[in-house]
């Protein structure tokens, strides 16, 4: 019921800029740092989150900004913007570790990254920043999401419906099943435009959606109730197509619909093909 309502609060409350710093390249990034960094998986799916989150309103702040600045310097507004996109693109390497580095912090892991551990890779990368610039930057983060950070990801979802549908009875192995749900749910994070893209058209039976559906289909997109029931329902049908109705649709509320054509678009995006 808690990760229901966290849920709720965090879809009535999306920007319209949502989504836009899961590109692919983006969360492989995250990915493979965090297994360079030997990071436990809530760590990646927390790290990418608060990038998102970070960066959102990062760039609202400053389009803020431009705004003002318009008012008062009518003439410099052309370097004032291009200076600021600058700044934000200067620093994403930087704002990324240190959204990796605060994710380590919090999944009570014994391995945290610390600022040496970032500074040497962030130096691979021919990046000159020092210890203090490294403790600002995760400061910085804090500061914009107001230290806000603990949130809870797709992952907890995940995991507490796999403990409910044990304690339901459950006929397929917890281990199997828990493993193959990690998989899917890192797919889904790495295809997760060609995935959403095909659940849209499913749902608006059309295969050209307009500005307005896509603008709508946002907080379907973001809703991570729905992700976690999809990827279970999948991970199921995949280890035993015979039992993948685990009664998902009462525990969560989401339609057997839903979830049919949320697996659908994981199962197409998996096989690569056009077919049922």
């Amino acid at each position: 019921i808690h990760l229901a309502t966290e849920n709720e609060q965090y879809l009535s409350e999306l920007s319209d800029q949502a989504g836009c710093f899961k590109e692919t390249q983006v969360v492989e990034f995250i990915f493979l740092l965090s297994e360079k960094w030997h990071l436990d998986q809530s760590a990646r799916y927390r790290a990418v989150e608060l990038l998102e989150r970070f960066m959102i309103k990062q760039v609202e702040h400053i389009c803020k900004s431009s705004r003002e600045n318009v008012g008062s310097h009518e003439q410099g507004q052309g370097s004032s913007w291009s200076s600021l996109k600058d700044q934000i693109y200067d620093t994403f390497v930087l704002r990324l570790v240190s959204c990796i580095q605060l994710a380590s912090k919090l999944s009570l892991h014994y391995n945290i990254v610390n600022s040496d551990t970032a500074l040497k890779f962030l130096q691979s990368l021919k990046y000159s920043y020092t210890k203090q610039e490294l403790l600002e930057s995760e400061l910085a983060v804090l500061k914009t999401l107001r230290f806000q950070i603990n949130m809870s990801t797709p992952l907890a979802y995940v995991e507490l419906l796999l403990e409910v549908l044990g304690h339901n009875g459950c006929l397929l192995p917890a281990k199997p099943l828990h493993q193959m749900c990690m998989q899917l749910l890192d797919f889904s994070y790495l295809t997760r435009d060609t995935i959403y893209d095909t659940l849209l058209k499913i749902a608006i039976e059309n295969s050209t959606p307009s500005k307005l559906q896509v603008a709508k289909f946002l907080t379907v997109k973001e809703d991570f109730m729905l992700l976690a029931v999809g990827i279970i329902s999948t991970s199921v049908f995949i280890l035993n197509p015979g039992h993948w109705k685990q009664h998902l649709n009462c525990i969560t509320g989401i339609t057997s619909q839903s979830i049919l054509e949320f697996s659908y678009a994981v199962l197409k995006r998996i096989i690569g093909s056009t077919t049922p």
